[in-house]
């Protein structure tokens, strides 16, 4: 096996430059197909049935892909995104490139290189017979980093198909997977109040914006007693058109994180109850959103999981670590549908989002052969 993924680099790498070299942002439905039809080639090559559905009123493409009847529960579900944050015409800019032990351009890890260490996984088994062990069901997503809106239940429904799920996205520098995310949301605290000439006569006005600065006192108030993992921080206000005039209307939007589903409840109830606590004469205020991505949290079946992975890891003389983390994926949705998830599975890379984003090369081979040695455990376990 050693062998096969060390020849592979080169092809690897010539793979991870065609991905990345396809524009793909959230809002480029053309670019999205064009990589998934990539991958269902890729994958049906070894034996894969695939399917590219069209989900929601713009059409996301989303690729599912099976190798045994998706009547009966996958072992594992392996989950990655196509789309990244870059808008078309990023490519031009700064194109795939490969310097040393790192490789960048946009998307590089967040996810195209994911995307292809799950591909090459399946590849590995398939050259060495042993994929036809396991029920393997793959689902890449076309709009992850847009909260994955059209392809939220399609996600949901196939992890609740499924025994375990592998999230691809990028492995964090020093070999660290994620066992746990926070869930997050946001709401928006809107006041109405009424306008009058801030010179003339301010007293006949109802000030919405010191409304909304006292609403915004509250909520860091609330996020300093919380307790720990849970967070609600105001991160946009935005109040008033003219300086000479008394606004009528003021707004703050509130980014929240909650590390464990029971806290869902309690950042609901405050956000519910500010309308009943105004601190302005004639001003009335209005709440509306919630906490949209349920946690990520780590089960004793996830535990058990990671153990598993821990003593392959061992086994291939790699070092990992565990890690939890502020940030949402579509682990989050498998996680909560019950299934044991495990994210970071993707190569070891950093600066997502940031035109520095990159792949550590040297990591791929490792991290390939690691979670084929993980799929051959699963599929011993069975047998």
């Amino acid at each position: 096996m050693k062998t096969f993924i060390g020849s592979r680099i080169d092809d690897f790498l010539s793979d991870l430059e065609t991905l990345v070299n396809i524009d793909s942002s959230s809002d480029n439905i053309a670019g999205i197909a064009a990589v998934a039809e990539w991958l269902r080639w890729r994958l049906e090559a070894i034996g894969f049935s695939t399917r590219l559905e069209k989900l929601g009123d713009r059409g996301v493409p989303c690729l599912q892909a099976s190798n045994r009847s998706t009547e009966q529960p996958f072992d594992i579900m392996f989950l990655g995104h196509m789309d990244t944050v870059f808008p078309t015409g990023e490519v031009e800019k700064r194109p795939f490139a490969a310097d040393g032990d790192r490789a960048t351009g946009p998307g590089v890890c967040d996810m195209k290189g994911g995307l292809l260490v799950a591909l090459h996984v399946l590849e590995v088994l398939h050259h060495d017979g042993e994929l036809n062990r396991l029920s393997i069901g793959v689902c890449f997503n076309g709009d992850e980093e847009v909260g994955s809106g059209s392809s939220r239940s399609w996600i949901e429904a196939h992890a609740r198909n499924s025994r375990r799920v592998f999230v691809f996205e990028p492995c964090r520098p020093g070999n660290r997977f994620v066992l746990q995310r926070k869930g997050g949301g946001g709401y928006t605290i809107t006041a109405r109040g009424t306008a009058a000439h801030a010179g003339v006569e301010p007293e006949k006005g109802a000030n919405a914006a010191v409304e909304i600065a006292h609403q915004t006192l509250a909520t860091q108030q609330f996020n300093d007693q919380a307790g720990e993992g849970t967070s609600a921080h105001v991160t946009v206000i935005r109040s008033g058109e003219k300086t000479n005039i008394i606004p009528d209307t003021a707004r703050a939007s509130v980014d929240v994180r909650v590390a464990v589903k029971s806290q869902v409840a309690t950042v609901k109830a405050f956000f519910q109850s500010l309308p009943d606590h105004t601190h302005i004469a004639g001003v009335s205020l209005s709440v509306s959103g919630g906490v949209d991505r349920p946690p990520m949290e780590a089960d004793d079946r996830t535990l058990a999981l990671w153990r598993l992975i821990k003593a392959q890891a061992s086994n291939l003389g790699l070092k990992i670590e565990s890690i939890s983390t502020g940030g949402c994926s579509d682990g989050n949705y498998t996680s909560a549908q019950g299934a044991p998830t495990i994210d970071g599975m993707g190569p070891v890379g950093a600066n997502a989002h940031r035109q520095d984003e990159y792949v550590e090369v040297g990591s791929i081979a490792p991290q390939i052969q690691l979670i084929a040695s993980v799929c051959r455990a699963i599929a011993q376990e069975k047998a």
